[in-house]
Formats: structure tokens, C-alpha cells, sequence
């Protein structure tokens, strides 16, 4: 399938942390999750992939483009949500809208205004006044109203309630559905990805773990439960990872169908991505 971004060893640097040969590619028409655990790497990852901060090594490519040959350009067509509101307190969504038709040659006011609608944001109020979870609506409806291919989201449904994350979410599969879309996505609600993402990238320690489709984690991967005989039993070259909680032991598959052929009295669980996440960043690997 084709990308629409290529990130190819992306590398940096800093004193007690190294994002370490990064690399993931969203296809046209799909939804990237990047997960991982606080501190692993995933904004530095998307602050890298948008040059907010300078790689040490490492290709980013847009549509088989480096973002530096052609900026402005290639700008219009990305749409980006931080977790936190990036405008002046003082500017009410009107005021944004003026300001963002000078910066976007796309911008659509039928866009902003149906969104400011949908989400409830008055137009003549100050930023200030609004919620958290009305600033990030209002983040995600300037994002969209330049119609970009690529939206790429921090933590973008963080603190919106159930309700409204869904309906977010609703409009984040209306985007890919023209197959020249796409989303990277990172968050720390998991059960959102599961709803929506098509692929998984998961970041732990600076490094690339995995990055795999989304219904080959939810589908094949399990949880073998076992004392510490059926432990031993496994073949080590099949235990993604493994955890001790007193008297059991929770090993982490990749094929859940044939750990329950081979170990019958055995419980095995189906894995979440939360488990999965779980076992992997607090778990060991069998040396």
C-alpha cells in the first residue's frame, strides 16, 4: 500500500533518553495508533516527524517528500492536533479563523463553521473561557478546515468525555474514508485505538517494539495464566514477554490458537492492547 509518511531510522538524542532508529509507515486510507508508556519517545516522535525539533539521523517523507523541500506546500496538506491548546487566550474562534484563512490557502469557513456547530463552540467567546475539552474540539476543527490528507494527533481526544470522544472519533473514520486520508495517531486511551486504528506502532524505551496491524495484536496475540510447571513446558522462542505475580505466570503469545492446542488445561486469554502494553513494559523477555 502506499504511504503517505515514511519514517525511515528516525534517531535523536538527548542527555538520558535516545529515540533509537525509529521506523513506521501510515498507508493511504488507514489509521496509525502510536502507543507506549509516558516518557517513551511518542512526542518526540511526532515533534521530529514535523521538524519542530532537529533529528540526528533519520528520513521523514510525505508523500515521498522530505518536508523541507517543499514546506509551505506540504504544510497545507497536514493537519495537527497537540495535546494542549496552541492559540492565544484571548482570541475567540472567530479571531482564529480570520488568522487561519491568511495562513491556509485551503481553509474553508463551510468546514470551520459546521464543526463549531457540531461541537458546540460559540463563536464570539474567548479560548479562556472554554474548557479543556472544548480547546481540543476546537484544535481538531481548525485541523480539519484546511481539508489536509494527513492529520497527525497528539493525545487529541484527552479529556473529552465518553460521549464526545466517540463522536471525535466518528469523524476521525469520516476522514480516511476518501482513501488518499490518513492519521497518525498517539494516545494513551487504548480502547479508542481498538475502535478505529488500523495499525499499531507501539514505542517503548525510545525504541520501535512492534508496529503490526491492529487485528493481527487483537486477534492472535493471548495470555497463557500458569503455575510455574506449564511455565517451564513453553517453548521460549514462542513468549513475547513474561510476567511473575505470586504464583502465577502471564506469558505473552503471538498465536493464541496454538498455545490452547498445545497447553489444553491450560487458561489463555485473548490480549488487549492494554494487556499487551502491560506485559511488555512491565514484564521480562526470556533471555
Amino acid at each position: 500500500m502506499e504511504a503517505i509518511l515514511q519514517v525511515d531510522k528516525l534517531t535523536k538524542q538527548y542527555p538520558g533518553f535516545k529515540l533509537d532508529h525509529v521506523s513506521f509507515s501510515v498507508p493511504k486510507g488507514t489509521i496509525m495508533g502510536l502507543i507506549g508508556e509516558n516518557g517513551a519517545g511518542k512526542s518526540t516522535t511526532i515533534h521530529a516527524i514535523l521538524d519542530l525539533i532537529n533529528k540526528d539521523d533519520g528520513v521523514v517523507t510525505f508523500w515521498g517528500q522530505e518536508l523541507s523541500s517543499n514546506p509551505q506546500n506540504i504544510k497545507e496538506d497536514i493537519g495537527v492536533v497537540f495535546d494542549g491548546i496552541n492559540f492565544y487566550e484571548t482570541l475567540t474562534p472567530a479571531k482564529i479563523e480570520n488568522i487561519s484563512m491568511k495562513a491556509y490557502k485551503q481553509w474553508d469557513k463551510q468546514i470551520f463553521s459546521s464543526y463549531l456547530k457540531r461541537f458546540q463552540l460559540p463563536s464570539d467567546k474567548e479560548v479562556k473561557t472554554f474548557s479543556r475539552g472544548m480547546k481540543m474540539k476546537l484544535s481538531i476543527a481548525v485541523a480539519l478546515s484546511h481539508k489536509p490528507k494527513l492529520l497527525i494527533l497528539d493525545e487529541a481526544t484527552s479529556g473529552l468525555d465518553p460521549v464526545m470522544r466517540d463522536d471525535i472519533l466518528d469523524v476521525f473514520l469520516d476522514f480516511v474514508q476518501d482513501e488518499n486520508h490518513a492519521i497518525l495517531m498517539s494516545s494513551h486511551i487504548t480502547k479508542d485505538l481498538e475502535k478505529i486504528a488500523d495499525y499499531i506502532t507501539f514505542i517503548h524505551k525510545g525504541k520501535v517494539l512492534f508496529s503490526k496491524p491492529k487485528d493481527e495484536l487483537l486477534y492472535h496475540y493471548g495470555i497463557i495464566r500458569c503455575g510455574e510447571a506449564v511455565f517451564h513446558q513453553i517453548d521460549k522462542s514462542a513468549i513475547l514477554s513474561y510476567r511473575k505475580r505470586d504464583y502465577q505466570w502471564d506469558v505473552l503469545v503471538a498465536d493464541k490458537e496454538n498455545a490452547r492446542h498445545l497447553y489444553q488445561n491450560t487458561v489463555i486469554d485473548d490480549a488487549s492492547i492494554d494487556d499487551i502494553i502491560l506485559l511488555y513494559v512491565k514484564g521480562e523477555q526470556v533471555k
